[in-house]
């Protein structure tokens, strides 16, 4: 066994182990294996262990890694967990099944004319800075209520779901009950929160997906 199937087994091991602990169906959580900055040689010994599911930051570093991958694995899912600028919509569209960072109201629209253009609809979370800081993207939690409904209905994106990334100095799990609470709060379904650090919480404050990178790939490149 590889070092990198090990290290997936063992996320999925904690991951079953956090759900069962806090009465949860370790099926309805889904690992996002981040892999940002590692090859698609990587990728793919996690694509043999069975893995399905990836998170990238960035739109070009996936454009060059994964259409082939795709292309290998028809089931791929491929989610976009970085922030995304209005002028790489088009690709994003084009390339991701899932769009983790929806966090404004142009974003939002030019994501709703490319989906309206080419009839491709990835999956949309809005991204909630839940520590409001100022240097992260990401909805004030005030604002979560307004920006869902907007683009429910004005833009008629396909929001399942909701998205933070904590401060890295403060608690984690504050943050997670925030999110899982605004997200019942909207009726969507979908809640992703935790990372390599803090995913076991995260799961048992209601994750339905989680964004390792580190604990399945070791630590990055630069």
């Amino acid at each position: 066994m590889s070092e990198g199937t090990q290290r997936l087994a063992e996320v999925r091991r904690r991951i079953e182990e956090a759900a069962r602990a806090a009465g949860r169906d370790p099926a309805g959580i889904t690992l996002v294996a981040v892999s940002k900055t590692h090859g698609a040689e990587r990728v793919r010994e996690l694509l043999e262990a069975g893995q399905r599911v990836f998170g990238e930051n960035r739109v070009q570093e996936a454009q060059e890694k994964f259409p082939a991958l795709k292309a290998d694995h028809p089931d791929l899912e491929l989610h976009l967990i970085g922030p995304l600028q209005t002028n790489k919509a088009r690709e994003a569209v084009a390339l991701f099944d899932v769009i983790q960072s929806v966090d404004r109201e142009k974003l939002a629209a030019v994501l709703a004319r490319e989906m309206a253009r080419t009839g491709r609809r990835p999956a949309c979370y809005v991204q909630v800075n839940t520590g409001e800081e100022p240097q992260k993207a990401g909805v004030l939690p005030a604002e979560v209520d307004a920006f869902v409904a907007s683009c429910r209905e004005t833009h008629r994106l396909p929001v399942v779901g909701l998205m933070c990334i904590p401060p890295v100095d403060e608690e984690p799990s504050l943050h997670f009950a925030l999110l899982a609470k605004m997200a019942a709060r909207n009726a969507l379904p979908a809640v992703s929160m935790g990372m390599s650090a803090d995913y076991e919480t995260a799961v048992r404050l209601g994750a339905t997906h989680v964004r390792v990178g580190t604990a399945l790939f070791g630590h990055r490149g630069p």
